[in-house]
């Protein structure tokens, strides 16, 4: 291999590193909650607490059906591994209000956020939901997952106890 084709082997192989590199901390993205109330993503992770961030829309079955399966596991889930799941609806602004009365009857004790114009879905670079995001200590994003099939909460357990040390 010439010197040229090591160049590009090396540019190509640190490139893609670097744009990873450059998206591991969670960006500062104001969304909001149901309430209509302003919140900064990025001052919810990086508090010391594991955040996983799970994207979903109440026109997505199985967005609503991974959220409900979390639901009985996100007490013990606080408790042992230090964690909090934050519901990030991409509902637009057409079907906004439906998510409110939708998680109110829910039994979800998760903080339920809305990112009604795409921003936090757009700058983390993904296209359909279900779509979760795990977010360490410090608020480095350090997993993503997109889809959903029955079971993937306990694969999601186990990364969070990895996290968590356990």
């Amino acid at each position: 291999m010439g010197p040229f084709r090591k160049t590009l082997a090396l540019a190509l192989f640190l490139v893609p590193a670097a744009l990873v590199q450059a998206q591991d901390q969670l960006p500062s993205v104001i969304l909001q909650d149901v309430n209509g109330q302003k919140v900064d993503i990025a001052s919810i992770a990086g508090n010391g607490k594991i955040t996983v961030l799970n994207f979903w829309a109440t026109w997505c079955t199985p967005c609503k059906k991974e959220l409900n399966n979390i639901a009985p596991l996100y007490e013990d889930w606080q408790k042992d591994y230090n964690v909090e799941i934050v519901a990030i609806s991409i509902d637009d602004a057409r079907n906004q209000a439906k998510v409110k009365p939708y998680v109110d009857g829910q039994s979800w004790d998760y903080t339920v956020l809305i990112d009604v114009n795409g921003a936090l879905k757009q700058k983390l670079n993904f296209q359909q939901v279900p779509y979760t995001v795990i977010v360490d200590q410090q608020g480095k994003i350090v997993s993503r997952h997109a889809g959903y099939v029955d079971g993937d909460e306990y694969l999601l357990e186990e990364e969070l106890a990895k996290l968590a040390g356990k």
